[in-house]
C-alpha cells in the first residue's frame, strides 16, 4: 500500500480518537458542573424547629448554641409568632452565660418592643440581676451596687404584687448592707489615719442611713473610740447609751461598754451587756434614746436567693400560632 494512503488513515484515527477523547471529556465536565448548578443550599430551618432547638440547648445548658439559635430566628424570621420568646430566651441564655451586658442589651430590646407582655415583670428582673451579679467587692467602686439597686426597685415600682417584688427587695436590702459595708471600710480607714472628722462623717451616714443593715452596731461602736479619742466625753456617752439600748446583745456593745467603764463615763442610763432592756410602759417612761435615724434593733435579713437557682418565669406561648398537627412547641420547664 502506498505510504501516502497509510499517512491519511493514520491521521484520520488520531482525528477520530481526539474526537472521542475530546467528548468524554466534555460529557464529564458538563456532569461535573451541571451538579454544581443542581446542588441547592442548606434549607434553612423553620421558626418553630429554631426555637425548639434553642429551648433544647438551654436544657442541655449548651448557653452559646441556644442564643445563636434564637438569633438566626430574629433575623430570619421577624414577624413569626415566637419572635418575642426568642428575644426573652436569648436574653436568658446570655444571662446563664455570664455575659450580663449582652443580657442586658437583649432584654432592653424585649422590654422596648413589647411593653405589655405578660413577660415584662420578668424581663426586668433578669435585667435587674444581671446588674446584681456584677456588684464588686467593697474595696472597688461601688457604681454597679447603685445601678443594681435602681433596677431592683423599677421591679418592685412596676411589679409591686409580683414574686419578683419581693425578692428584689430582699437583694436591694443585701445591696443596702453592701453600701454600708463600703461606708464602714472607709471610715475605718479614716480612723486608723486619725482623720477623725471624716471617719465620724462615714459613720454617722451608716447610722442615719443604713439603719436596717447589721453594720449599725460597729459603727455606734467606732463612733464612741473616735470621740472618747477626742476627747468628746458627751457624745462618746451618747452614742454608747443608744447602743446599749438598741443592741445590748452586741459585741459591739461589749467593747463600748468596756472603753467607757474605762474612762469612769457608765451611769445608771447603760444597760448591763447582754441583758435586754425591757421597754417602760409610754405613760411611765419615755422612750429609748436613739441616735439621729438610728431605730430599733433590725430583724435578721433573711438568707438571700442563690442567683442562679432563682425562679424563672416561662414564656408565654398564647400569641405563638398553632403548630401542625402531631408538633407541640417545646417551652421552657417550670
Amino acid at each position: 500500500m502506498p505510504v501516502s494512503v497509510i499517512n491519511t488513515l493514520s491521521v484520520r484515527c488520531r482525528i477520530r480518537h481526539l474526537a472521542s477523547a475530546g467528548l468524554l471529556l466534555g460529557l464529564s465536565g458538563c456532569a461535573l458542573f451541571g451538579h454544581n448548578k443542581e446542588q441547592a443550599p442548606p434549607k434553612l430551618a423553620s421558626a418553630e424547629t429554631l426555637y425548639n432547638n434553642g429551648i433544647d440547648a438551654l436544657r442541655t445548658r449548651r448557653y452559646t448554641l441556644a442564643a445563636a439559635e434564637f438569633e438566626v430566628l430574629q433575623q430570619n424570621y421577624p414577624y413569626s409568632g415566637y419572635i418575642a420568646n426568642a428575644q426573652l430566651m436569648e436574653g436568658y441564655a446570655y444571662y446563664l452565660k455570664g455575659k450580663y451586658p449582652e443580657a442586658v442589651q437583649q432584654l432592653n430590646r424585649f422590654i422596648g418592643l413589647h411593653p405589655t407582655s405578660a413577660d415584662s415583670a420578668y424581663a426586668y428582673y433578669l435585667r435587674a440581676l444581671c446588674f446584681y451579679e456584677q456588684i464588686a467587692d467593697v474595696q472597688r467602686d461601688q457604681q454597679g451596687t447603685v445601678e443594681s439597686m435602681d433596677a431592683l426597685e423599677e421591679v418592685i415600682t412596676r411589679f409591686p404584687q409580683s414574686k419578683y417584688a419581693r425578692d428584689a427587695q430582699l437583694k436591694i436590702d443585701l445591696c443596702r448592707d453592701h453600701l454600708a459595708g463600703k461606708e464602714m471600710l472607709v471610715g475605718r480607714y479614716y480612723q486608723r489615719e486619725r482623720n477623725y472628722e471624716a471617719a465620724i462623717n462615714r459613720y454617722q451616714r451608716v447610722v442615719q442611713d443604713f439603719q436596717t443593715t447589721n453594720h449599725v452596731p460597729e459603727a455606734l461602736e467606732r463612733m464612741v473610740e473616735v470621740y472618747l479619742d477626742l476627747g468628746l466625753t458627751d457624745q462618746a456617752r451618747k452614742s454608747g447609751i443608744v447602743l446599749g439600748y438598741n443592741y445590748p446583745g452586741s459585741k459591739w456593745y461589749r467593747f463600748a461598754y468596756s472603753n467607757l467603764k474605762r474612762y469612769k463615763l457608765l451611769n445608771k442610763n447603760f444597760p448591763l451587756p447582754g441583758k435586754a432592756v425591757t421597754p417602760q410602759p409610754q405613760s411611765a417612761a419615755a422612750p429609748p434614746p436613739t441616735a439621729a435615724g438610728a431605730g430599733p434593733a433590725p430583724a435578721a435579713l433573711n438568707q438571700p436567693m442563690d442567683i442562679k437557682a432563682a425562679p424563672v418565669q416561662p414564656v408565654q406561648t398564647q400569641a405563638v400560632p398553632p403548630a401542625p398537627a402531631g408538633q407541640k412547641p417545646a417551652t421552657p420547664s417550670k
